[in-house]
């Protein structure tokens, strides 16, 4: 089921979704795959630690995302997404880690189910989470589709903050100033750094 208590509103997540799909639609991109997991949890509230392995979203024009990775992170996913649970397709573990098959391989089946084998297809091929061998797999995959450059494409949608952004940065900043607070209390000569460091962690805890 949905995450029951997302860290912003559905109005929020459409806004993103929109402004998306517009610079999509300016570049003539049919669907995008996202690697990097910013703006996965951007566009979509997945925020796991599971980037190393393959994993990404994908972007349509008239569909909603559909979260994509690895069976047990898909867990994580369904806990956490906007997205009803169908929207989360996932890979088994015997693609990891193997030199008999690859991931890309799975999720090249998951963009001909949606139609899209022979559609123009953006990537963040300059990218920390997106391989050189992730993207000739994915050509080898889909050798009608037009696999083109859209690194950055997300990122730009994301430098002016909404409303709703703009008050959890400010709550955020709030939290460390109480933090930089706390140190200026306490600290004093012959003080240990343990001692400072562990009273750190007990102000951000709280």
């Amino acid at each position: 089921m949905p995450n029951a208590d997302p860290s912003f509103s559905a109005a929020e997540y459409a806004r993103r979704l929109n402004l998306v799909r517009a610079a999509m639609a300016e570049r003539d991109i049919d669907m995008m795959f996202l690697e990097d997991p910013s703006n996965m949890a951007w566009l979509t509230g997945y925020d796991g630690w599971s980037f190393y392995v393959h994993q990404g979203v994908i972007i349509m024009h008239d569909q909603e995302p559909v979260w994509w990775g690895r069976s047990q992170d898909g867990n994580g996913a369904v806990r956490t997404v906007w997205m009803d649970d169908a929207r989360v397709s996932t890979y088994p573990d015997n693609f990891v880690q193997t030199t008999e098959r690859h991931p890309m391989q799975h999720l090249a089946g998951k963009i001909r189910d949606l139609g899209f084998a022979r559609r123009r297809i953006g990537l963040e091929l300059d990218n920390y989470y997106f391989s050189a061998k992730a993207y000739l797999v994915l050509q080898e995959e889909l050798p009608d589709a037009d696999l083109v450059d859209a690194t950055a494409l997300v990122n730009w949608q994301r430098t002016v903050k909404s409303a709703e952004e703009l008050a959890l940065m400010r709550k955020a900043a709030r939290i460390s100033e109480a933090v930089i607070d706390g140190i200026v209390e306490r600290i004093e000569p012959g003080l240990r750094k343990n001692e400072l460091v562990a009273e750190i962690y007990a102000d951000a805890i709280r």
